[in-house]
């Protein structure tokens, strides 16, 4: 094992062991006044730190009581299945890292179907709300269809759990739908698009609404699933097309840079009736709603439909974000929603399915990048947006395998 390696692996490591026991560590999912989430959310509570000791359980580097130990805190509360449940918090979040933990056949199996049941109820009542808000000919709000806290991430958790559900193809032939221009309206703007801010409120900075183009609240996210599910050969009727209509959205607007492509997180009609964006280089690269995860979408939709040029332009945007030392510098967080945990992590999945082995090349550099981003406190202990997601990202470029839990499938890079 190289050195890098080494160093990644015992970083991991040290990180699962301050994160070990629950009634001590202080995060925003076990209890902390202020938190942001309740135990069984999986951005910031009990959930996501279990899924960290979930993957080590499974790849032997620890036994399951740590585990097992963050699912009893995850649990502890009544079960969500109400309008505030995603695939980040309540029966999804909670189905998603059960899944997780089962290693061998018939092992939680009680559990899952109930879980199952919670999750396909809340997936039933979205798509029902979201059909009747297209009949009438309404915008939607990012929430419905998002990966965070819409469609996008209930679509990617039944693609994992089964991938031939009627209910997953369901998913599938709503995003679809999303993808066609709203019926009545000649404004050429795109079905996906929304009548507020990127905060998901009204805002007068937004007078018509806006375009988003992110992984975690925009269009990318439906690109992956139904990428994703095509590569597994889950087809419904219109998919391709629909790959083709998003893909022609991101080529209208993709802008060109010394370092290579690059797209805008989202834009304003003002931008649109312009023809340009007002943002003149590439900004921070995240998976959020940097080229990483851009170039991650688009990477599968080529691969799903057979588009090399488009693999290929989206494999060179992805090194040339990872070489450009401007763009590198802008990377100030860790985490793996806007930091260099998410970076690493979509670039190790983009090196495994690329053309050539240029990418995976920049993985020991960005391995000791993020190295050097750990720091001895914990400060946020979160899966999203701290050390729990940086342990896991870790233990990847550690292991150099792919995740045996595939904990990267809530964010769809897998």
């Amino acid at each position: 094992m190289s050195r890098p390696r080494q160093q990644a692996m015992a970083a991991a490591a040290a990180i699962a062991d301050r994160l070990a026991d629950p009634h001590t560590v202080r995060t925003a999912g076990n209890g902390e006044a202020g938190g942001r989430f309740l135990p069984q959310g999986l951005a910031g509570g009990a959930a996501g730190i279990a899924l960290l000791h979930i993957e080590r359980a499974r790849t032997g580097h620890s036994d399951w009581t740590t585990a097992h130990g963050w699912l009893s805190v995850a649990v502890r509360d009544d079960l969500s299945a109400g309008p505030n449940a995603n695939l980040f918090f309540g029966a999804p979040a909670l189905a998603f890292v059960t899944h997780a933990a089962a290693d061998r056949p018939g092992k939680l199996t009680r559990a899952l179907a109930d879980l199952d049941m919670a999750t396909a109820a809340v997936t039933r009542r979205r798509l029902e709300a979201a059909h009747a808000r297209i009949d009438r000919g309404q915008r939607p709000v990012l929430a419905e269809f998002d990966l965070i806290r819409g469609l996008a991430g209930l679509g990617a958790y039944h693609l994992r759990r089964s991938p031939h559900d009627d209910l997953t193809r369901a998913v599938l032939s709503y995003l679809v739908r999303l993808t066609e221009p709203l019926h009545g309206r000649t404004d050429g703007l795109p079905g996906w698009w929304t009548d507020l801010a990127p905060t998901g409120d009204p805002s007068p900075d937004f007078p018509g609404g806006h375009g988003n183009f992110g992984m975690s609240h925009g269009i990318a996210a439906a690109l992956m699933l139904l990428s994703l599910a095509l590569r597994r050969g889950v087809v419904v009727d219109g998919q391709v097309d629909a790959i083709g209509r998003v893909c022609a959205w991101l080529d209208a607007w993709q802008q060109e840079h010394p370092s290579g492509p690059w797209w805008p997180g989202f834009i304003t009609v003002e931008q649109v009736h312009r023809g340009n964006v007002a943002q003149a280089s590439p900004g921070r690269p995240s998976w959020c709603y940097g080229t990483p995860g851009l170039a991650r979408a688009q990477q599968l939709a080529g691969l799903a439909t057979g588009d090399t040029a488009r693999q290929r332009v989206a494999e060179t945007a992805m090194l040339g974000c990872l070489t450009d030392p401007e763009q590198l510098a802008r990377i100030t967080e860790r985490g793996l929603c806007h930091g260099m945990a998410g970076v690493f992590q979509a670039a190790w999945r983009m090196a495994a399915d690329a053309h050539t082995p240029d990418i995976a090349a920049e993985l020991p550099r960005l391995t000791a990048r993020l190295l050097a981003q750990v720091r001895p406190a914990l400060g946020e202990t979160e899966f999203l947006d701290g050390h729990a997601g940086v342990a896991l990202a870790l233990h990847t470029a550690g292991t150099d395998t792919a995740p045996r839990t595939g904990w990267d499938g809530c964010l769809l890079l897998a």
